[in-house]
């Protein structure tokens, strides 16, 4: 029996040559554009924006953290006022993590079992057990309209193929769980998680099981983990070509601009990562010739915008409504002053938000490939300095990044 979905996918358009997609996501707070980059507001905040700034940077859908805010504010104030949207004043799209992946790479994790995961407080150290149950409640609580499964992760470098055998199997046994937890499903909809590591033969194994879930969305789970890039491609390559066309797919943690192009190429719609906004923080501006460190006193008097063309807030001259912030200002605010890490905070999230904006259209023209060319070309002023894990990613796809 089919799970009740509060999600309709529009597909409105695929890419000729790669696996590239167009669509829509209608979501209970509005719809979203396909493919998407969510910028992520781990504590119902995005650092340095305010929900007004987001939302006019055109984002419809973030993330929130599941564990933070069930410690902080707590489940019993989310219920009280209704919910994380009304508590951080945000109209639009929530997506939730079930958290595990929160749990290896923030805390000591004290073991997995069967029951969930235990692992020690980062406030007091006391014990505390994460169950799938917990998880689906604290998510409920929040009301987002995209919640994650609670799943077993392991790191992609591990050795350890029986454990990676152990942690997917698991996986599949804990969304079960999740299902019959989920109170709200006609709210709120459920996304299943693919593991396996890097072995392609456990991914393979994992999705058809989460596919006959029939989860109202598929996720990717378990990657950015410090594998190599080619083994990455190879994995979201191997899921995708094995999910229903009609059901949106989120590659979990991923967020650099070649990672996203090249992911949209492999059959991808989502993405997320903190990366946009932690690097502003250290002065660092995300443009289509690579990343700029600002506080480099090169650009003490530099007073272009961050990126000429770009249409942010930040970068608009004020006679086109922006603030026509210079990279001079940049450099004389972002290392003791909050400012600068606000501005390029602004600037890194609409960046993200309009690369994917000009992917979606180059997919609806049917004009992916020489998009890929012409970011590729911009990004790196030699062929020679292409990475080879894009060059062969894209080639398994049927777009030749170096042929003329």
């Amino acid at each position: 029996m089919p799970m009740p979905s509060a999600l309709s996918f529009e597909l409105l358009g695929k890419c000729s040559v790669t696996k590239a997609r167009a669509a829509t996501l209608h979501l209970p707070h509005g719809p979203v554009p396909l493919p998407i980059f969510m910028p992520v507001a781990t504590q119902a905040s995005l650092k340095g924006l305010t929900p007004e700034q987001l939302e006019k940077q055109g984002c419809r859908l973030c993330l929130n953290n599941t564990y933070h805010l069930g410690l902080k504010p707590g489940q019993a104030t989310l219920d009280a006022i209704g919910g994380a949207h009304r508590f951080q004043s945000w109209p639009h799209n929530l997506l939730t993590d079930g958290d595990s992946f929160q749990m290896v790479s923030l805390l000591k994790l004290a073991q997995v079992t069967e029951e969930g995961v235990r692992f020690l407080s980062p406030h007091d150290g006391s014990p505390m057990l994460l169950t799938p149950e917990h998880s689906i409640s604290l998510q409920n609580s929040i009301g987002s309209d995209i919640m994650m499964q609670l799943d077993d992760v392991i790191v992609t470098t591990s050795p350890d193929l029986a454990r990676m055998k152990e942690a997917m199997e698991r996986s599949v046994r804990w969304l079960d769980r999740c299902i019959q937890a989920h109170k709200y499903p006609e709210r709120q909809n459920l996304f299943c998680i693919i593991q396996g590591g890097l072995d392609l033969d456990l991914r393979r194994e994992c999705t058809a099981e989460m596919v006959a879930r029939d989860t109202p969305g598929i996720a990717i789970g378990g990657l950015s983990g410090g594998e190599a890039k080619d083994e990455y491609c190879k994995v979201v390559d191997t899921c995708t070509g094995l999910l229903p066309e009609k059901k949106p797919r989120y590659v979990m943690g991923v967020g650099y601009p070649e990672d996203l192009v090249v992911s949209v190429a492999l059959g991808a719609d989502m993405f997320d990562c903190v990366w946009p906004t932690r690097t502003a923080r250290f002065g660092n501006a995300i443009t289509s010739r690579g990343v700029l460190n600002l506080r480099n006193a090169v650009y003490s008097t530099d007073f272009g915008p961050i990126e000429e063309g770009c249409q942010c807030t930040c970068c608009r001259p004020p006679e086109d409504g922006g603030l026509g912030i210079t990279r001079a200002y940049v450099y004389h605010t972002t290392a003791k002053e909050t400012a600068g890490a606000h501005l390029l905070t602004m600037h890194n999230v609409h960046y993200q938000l309009n690369l994917m904006r000009l992917v979606r259209e180059a997919i609806l023209e049917d004009r992916y490939p020489a998009f890929l060319r012409s970011f590729f070309a911009k990004l790196y002023d030699d062929k020679s300095k292409y990475p080879e894990w894009a060059v062969g990613a894209l080639k398994g796809v049927g777009v030749d990044l170096l042929s003329d």
